[in-house]
């Protein structure tokens, strides 16, 4: 057999997600060519490794051992690269993150700094809404976890970052006549809003609630970038995080209505299980962080401080 490293971490991808369209945007290649190498391997096995059942693909008895020893192979051939980095004195590991959705607009700018000093680190960021963040830092799954609501029943650690500020928007598509009230918004028009889960969804609730306002139309989209879409299109309002809006307001695709009691302000904070033991390369990340997080947030975040 003359199966590749390349070969077995394409199948166990695949295996892990059950589909070869998701696996080709988690290795970030073309789904052909996660076809091409799948059948690569195949083609060396006298058993299947998959089958298809009507549209869905399925991972055979024997494809689910033989992921579980690519796995292995995998895992090993990664100890064998972090060990030689560490003969060499270089800082070498992996860093697990999993960010609330709207901080992949936070989160890199954070991590660009130290993976450029640190060559031999890895990582692993998981973007998803803030009740998978937090699920993945009870499960000790993560090294730290980037949310704008701090969880109230773990006993964590935290690192303040960024403020994260919550304003009303709209398209500039629509032209309101002045002598409208405001709150008139949530009577005529939809509000859209994140998907059950989201701190977003949370605080847009809370402030409606808290305010009394009309809400008769309501749209839910499932993430920060369709819902920027689709205000831009001009399909209703909502309340949203500045932080991922910097273009469409600069390019005139989006305004902020100025609307009393916003905007909403929260902290992204960096957060870890109080016991973890935090392994070399999140204890260097942590002390990175704490040194040039105000150097990170002048340079990349000056705009933002504005508003």
């Amino acid at each position: 057999m003359h199966y590749t490293l390349h070969q077995l971490k394409v199948f166990h991808t695949v295996a892990e997600n059950q589909s070869i369209t998701k696996a080709s945007v988690e290795l970030s290649l073309t789904q052909p060519a996660v076809s091409i190498q799948l059948k690569k391997l195949q083609d060396q096995f006298p058993i299947p490794l998959t089958e298809v059942v009507g549209r869905k693909l399925y991972i055979t008895d024997f494809g689910r051992e033989i992921a579980v020893a690519a796995k292995n192979i995998l895992e090993g051939v990664e100890a064998i690269n972090y060990k030689t980095m560490a003969f060499k004195n270089q800082l070498s590991g992996r860093l697990k993150i999993s960010v609330a959705s709207t901080g992949k607009y936070v989160m890199p700018y954070f991590l660009s700094g130290f993976l450029h000093q640190h060559r031999g680190v890895d990582l692993n960021i998981d973007v998803t809404n803030k009740t998978l963040v937090v699920k993945s830092l009870e499960q000790n799954a993560v090294d730290f976890s980037l949310v704008s609501v701090i969880p109230d029943k773990l006993q964590l650690e935290r690192e303040e970052l960024l403020s994260n500020k919550l304003y009303l928007i709209g398209s500039t598509l629509i032209n309101r006549k002045p002598s409208k009230p405001i709150r008139k918004i949530f009577e005529e028009y939809p509000l859209i809003y994140r998907e059950q889960g989201s701190a977003t969804r949370n605080a847009m609730e809370q402030f409606i609630q808290t305010k009394n306002l009309p809400t008769n139309k309501k749209i839910e989209l499932t993430s920060n970038e369709a819902l920027k879409q689709a205000v831009i299109a001009g399909l209703g309002y909502s309340i949203m995080p500045l932080i991922g809006i910097k273009s469409a307001l600069q390019q005139d695709e989006l305004k902020i209505i100025p609307f009393r009691g916003l905007p909403i302000i929260t902290q992204w904070n960096l957060i870890w299980l109080k016991s973890k033991n935090l392994s070399p390369v999140a204890q260097a990340f942590l002390e990175y962080i704490r040194l040039e997080k105000h150097r990170i947030i002048q340079e990349n975040f000056d705009w933002y401080e504005k508003y």
